[in-house]
C-alpha cells in the first residue's frame, strides 16, 4: 500500500497498517486477532516482496486471524487471476490503478458504512 493511499484512508478516520511483506502482514493480522481487534479489512497486493497477498489470507485463516472483508490488489485483470482470488476467500478483487474515490466508496460499503 502506498503512501498516499494510508493518508487518504486515515483522513477519512480509519486505522490503517502497511505491511510491505507476507512476513509483515502475517505478523499484523496475528497480533490484531491476538489483542481481539482484528483487521476489519484487508487490501491483500498479490506481489508483495516476498510473495502473494492471498498466501496470508490462506496462514490468516488458519490461525483464525481472518480479516472480516479481504479485498485482493492487483494488476493483472484477468478470469484466472480473478478467479483464484474469489476461491481464495477475496469478497472483490480491485485491479490497479484503483481510483481513490472508488476505492473510498468500496472500502464504506465492505465495513457497512455507505
Amino acid at each position: 500500500m502506498s503512501s498516499a493511499l494510508r493518508i487518504l484512508l486515515e483522513e477519512t478516520g480509519r486505522r490503517v497498517t502497511i505491511a510491505a511483506s507476507v512476513r509483515a502482514a502475517d505478523e499484523a493480522l496475528a497480533s490484531a486477532a491476538a489483542g481481539g481487534d482484528p483487521f476489519a479489512l484487508a487490501l491483500l497486493d498479490l506481489t508483495l516482496a516476498d510473495g502473494d497477498g492471498l498466501d496470508v489470507l490462506d496462514r490468516a485463516r488458519a490461525r483464525g486471524a481472518v480479516p472480516r472483508v479481504a479485498v485482493a490488489m492487483t494488476g493483472h485483470d484477468d478470469p484466472h487471476t480473478r478467479a483464484r482470488c474469489l476461491a481464495a476467500g477475496c469478497a472483490e478483487v480491485l485491479v490497479k490503478p484503483v481510483p481513490s474515490r472508488e476505492l473510498l466508496a468500496r472500502v464504506g460499503e465492505w465495513l457497512g458504512d455507505a
